[in-house]
């Protein structure tokens, strides 16, 4: 950006530069012009060549202005496409983080569960088939109830879990063994 900035300056520079000079070129014009014209006529000749020049001079420059102004508008284009991709981008960001923040909800929801069974396998489920394990002849509610120091609610899911699994079978009402 720097050096661009410098490149401009150097370039206003030599346009100043040039206008100085185009200006001295249209003033010996004009004196000319106001000179009379000699009997040889080279006088009258050189003085349309300078007019040329000036004429040149003066294309040159407008040529360089609409150049630079050419040059100028496409990069304001520019920045605003990339303020407008910027935008764009930033709103995409926005919504891909919300789906992200929504998933890492969902996997906070369910990473302490996993983190009771990494914790030694100590998951209500784990821990009512253990008890069933133990028992010889099947167990029943209150001896679950007492050994896993569960709610009836929690129990009796973990029961029901178990069955649909098929780990554990109901022999009769309220008595457990393992499959």
């Amino acid at each position: 950006m720097k050096k661009l900035q410098t490149q401009l300056k150097s370039v206003a520079k030599n346009l100043a530069a040039l206008a100085k000079k185009v200006d001295a070129l249209t003033a010996e014009l004009g004196k000319v012009k106001a000179a009379p014209a000699t009997k040889s006529g080279k006088k009258a000749k050189a003085a349309p060549a300078k007019a040329k020049k000036a004429k040149a001079v003066k294309a040159a420059k407008t040529v360089k202005k609409a150049a630079s102004k050419r040059k100028a508008a496409p990069k304001r284009k520019a920045a605003t496409k990339k303020a407008a991709t910027k935008k764009a981008v930033t709103k995409k960001a926005v919504t891909r983080k919300a789906v992200t923040r929504k998933a890492v909800t969902k996997k906070a929801a369910k990473a302490p569960a996993k983190a009771k069974k990494a914790a030694g396998n100590a998951t209500v489920l784990d821990a009512v088939l253990d008890v069933i394990k133990k028992a010889k002849n099947g167990a029943n509610i209150s001896t679950l109830k007492t050994k896993t120091k569960l709610g009836a609610r929690q129990l009796s899911n973990a029961l029901y879990k178990l069955t649909k699994k098929g780990v554990i079978v109901a022999k009769s009402r309220g008595v457990y063994f393992k499959k």
